[in-house]
């Protein structure tokens, strides 16, 4: 049997456990048993972007329902696939559940690219998949941290890079919105070790979170969102939101009008807050940023793969610094698994708690 925790498109608080049998596998398919994934804030944006982007797409059920993509490791069961054998360990996107199918083609020595139909038109970056069996012990021993936080911090890296790629956009100081996430943390920490001069980094975060992120050392200033209005609004700035409050969103376009030289949306950690705000004279739209966009826009700079190549090694370097910072929490069994779900989404897990996930 399979399980699957599914969560509601139009109420992210409401949860279902769903039994359904094994499938047969057709010829090029195989079967993976998802031992371990990581739950955080970022996959509440993939629910809240589900239908916009088509993450919903990648592991479709029958609406109103969906399957929250995440991304772990997993164990080839089963195999009609001729160069995939079972035992085999995965690493990659998955769908909250106990097994999955995949359709593995261009499979090589270091992973595949899953083509099933259905996925075809959805973003290919979520498409490929890591062969990790034959990897030294040192990574495999960093199995969680890379659950957790290497697509993160990679989208951090990623968010740095196109900053950089397009001068900071003229700015002299960055804002970065819910700076307690793990995908903040991988901007601030980029940004941290930008040589001088750089733009200032200025924090933003919830009045508990405060202590968290300035012990992460990165940000020169920390302020709660209700600080806002103290900040000067004539400094040319650059605002990176991972929270998808309207109200913080319109607190700084309030505050610095035409001297906001970008407003990107990245995330909506704060998913629950209204989004609509009346337009601020001067200021610039706020845009929602695809990271995949920017990496075939840098493949085409740099050569195929030099992006990709790039993230990779900083991420692996930023997973070994915060490692022992996060306390990793680990959730196995289904009704655990959709308790802690129900508690992310609502915002009652701790930044410095990270969540391992198993329905098996």
């Amino acid at each position: 049997m399979i399980t699957q925790l599914q969560l509601r498109r139009d109420a992210l608080t409401d949860s279902r456990l769903v039994e359904l049998p094994t499938p047969d596998l057709a010829a090029g398919e195989i079967l993976l048993a998802i031992d371990r994934f990581a739950m955080t804030a970022n996959n509440v944006s993939y629910a809240l972007s589900g239908t916009t982007i088509g993450y919903w797409g990648y592991f479709p059920t029958a609406e109103p329902w969906g399957l929250v993509p995440v991304w772990g490791f997993a164990d080839v069961t089963d195999s009609r696939h001729p160069d995939v054998a079972v035992g085999e360990r995965i690493y990659g996107f998955f769908p909250t559940a106990s097994h999955v199918v995949l359709s593995p083609e261009d499979v090589g020595a270091r992973g595949f690219v899953d083509a099933a139909p259905h996925r075809a038109a959805l973003p290919v970056f979520y498409n490929h998949y890591q062969r990790t069996t034959g990897e030294p012990a040192e990574m495999k021993a960093l199995e969680d941290e890379r659950c957790l936080l290497l697509p993160l911090l990679g989208t951090g890296y990623l968010l740095y890079d196109y900053l950089l790629d397009n001068g900071f956009f003229g700015a002299e100081q960055i804002l970065v919105s819910s700076a307690s996430s793990k995908t903040a943390i991988g901007l601030l920490n980029m940004l941290a070790r930008h040589p001088a001069p750089r733009p200032q980094v200025i924090g933003l975060t919830s009045p508990g979170n405060i202590d968290f992120v300035q012990d992460l050392g990165l940000c020169d200033r920390v302020i709660p969102y209700g600080d806002i209005g103290q900040l000067d609004g004539t400094v040319p700035s650059a605002f990176v939101d991972m929270a998808g409050d309207g109200g913080v969103i319109g607190a700084i376009h309030q505050q610095f009008g035409s001297q906001l030289k970008l407003s990107c949306a990245v995330g909506a950690t704060h998913w629950d807050q209204p989004r609509s705000r009346s337009k601020v004279p001067g200021a610039p739209s706020h845009d929602f940023i695809f990271i995949p966009a920017h990496i075939a826009k840098r493949d085409g700079d740099l050569g195929p793969g030099v992006i990709q190549r790039r993230t990779q090694v900083e991420t692996l370097r930023m997973v070994q610094e915060l490692k022992g910072r996060m306390t990793l929490q680990h959730i196995r069994g289904a009704e655990a698994v959709q308790s802690a779900l129900t508690d992310l989404v609502a915002g009652r897990t701790s930044p410095t708690v990270g969540l391992i996930a198993s329905l098996l």
